[in-house]
């Protein structure tokens, strides 16, 4: 038998993440965001705590935020997010980067374990997780937009800490992959079944691949990342065919500005799920309305937000001709679609090989410009 449990510790909350208790988390996000005007951190920092409130007296057991870093995420290039056609992508992660500085990120965690929650947060590159790191995680999420960022994965592994990893962005194979990445070295994880459509359509939630992650993956503790806004029988029914971890965005208001408050929770909707759950009232919904095809492909395989999500490897700054890569030479940014390098997941591949030629900060990795 695995010991699927995952022991966690953020300051002096504990948890058991897999255990008798089904894990409830906030998914705060960038939520703190709240008007279109930019704003000074210390309002940032209000609302984030406002919400870590909300969130506390809602029962859940954690929040988690997005952090972004925008120098090894984000080209300067035109594009929307297609989950968000009115973002322009590159302002708007310069705007979660610099109304995040580390001392931000330091004053809501330790507002978070005040009120006795688990704080996280997810970083969506490399440099984002070392600025985490140095604030301390106790468990590492990986957004589904993020799974095939072997840059990103590789700092993960290496602190040899917990990972939580969304399915929301790949496919079958290419979860196996990275489950073989984490199984090599040992490292404990969950695994939660996403679909990412911003809100989920009924006809894609598919929750009997619930099931089927539980019998492919019995290591790992298996849950639901929900991006549903109709009722509380969707995450209901994924507790009920063995979900052990269910997230939901988290807001005050759905009308507020930002990219996730139209697919979030209100308070008093989160503490009507947490007292459902804790309440076994999952029992009693009829999970066949939502399961689909146990086996069914991913819809990850041909989300709609690869293309704008997905990241290409770059140079991390000047490199002469003839440098042999180093990790730290090497940035995975987005958008893959507009950057003609090699896909993040070439990233192990390309360690090791020399430049043919000169190479300008950010200028696309390609195997044309290398060679052994």
């Amino acid at each position: 038998m695995f010991n699927k449990t995952i022991k966690i510790k953020s300051g002096k909350v504990a948890k058991i993440i897999g255990g008798k208790e089904i894990f409830i988390v906030a998914e705060i996000g960038k939520n703190f965001i709240q008007t279109e005007e930019e704003r000074p951190i210390a309002e940032y920092l209000r609302n984030a705590k406002e919400l870590i409130d909300a969130a506390a007296k809602a029962g859940v057991d954690a929040v988690k935020f997005q952090t972004h870093e925008l120098s090894d995420e984000q080209l300067n290039v035109p594009i929307v997010g297609p989950h968000a056609p009115s973002f322009d992508r590159y302002p708007w992660v310069r705007r979660n980067t610099e109304a995040t500085p580390i001392r931000f990120w330091r004053a809501i965690k330790k507002h978070a374990e005040k009120r006795r929650l688990v704080f996280f947060s997810t970083p969506m590159s490399r440099k984002a997780a070392e600025k985490l790191d140095k604030v301390g995680m106790p468990i590492w999420k990986v957004a589904s937009g993020d799974m095939l960022d072997y840059a990103l994965l590789d700092y993960m592994f290496e602190t040899d800490k917990p990972l939580i990893i969304s399915s929301g962005q790949v496919s079958l194979a290419e979860l196996d992959e990275i489950v073989g990445h984490i199984r090599a070295r040992g490292i404990q994880f969950a695994l939660l079944y996403c679909v990412s459509h911003y809100p989920c359509p009924k006809e894609f939630f598919n929750l009997g691949t619930i099931e089927h992650f539980q019998e492919k993956y019995p290591e790992a503790v298996i849950g639901f990342s929900d991006h549903s806004i109709e009722n509380i029988d969707i995450p209901l029914a994924a507790v009920k065919l063995g979900a052990q971890i269910i997230e939901k965005h988290f807001s005050l208001s759905r009308d507020l500005f930002g990219t996730d408050h139209k697919v979030s929770m209100t308070p008093g909707e989160m503490k009507s799920l947490v007292e459902a759950i804790r309440e076994g009232q999952y029992k009693k919904v009829n999970h066949k309305l939502y399961y689909g095809k146990k086996t069914k492909e991913l819809e990850g395989a041909k989300n709609h937000m690869r293309p704008s999500f997905n990241k290409a490897l770059v140079a991390a700054h000047d490199l002469p001709k003839g440098t042999t890569l180093t990790k730290k030479m090497v940035y995975a940014m987005r958008p893959i679609k507009l950057i003609k390098g090699l896909p993040s997941e070439k990233f192990f591949e390309v360690i090791g090989h020399k430049t043919r030629a000169a190479l300008k900060k950010y200028q696309p990795i390609s195997w044309r410009v290398l060679k052994k």
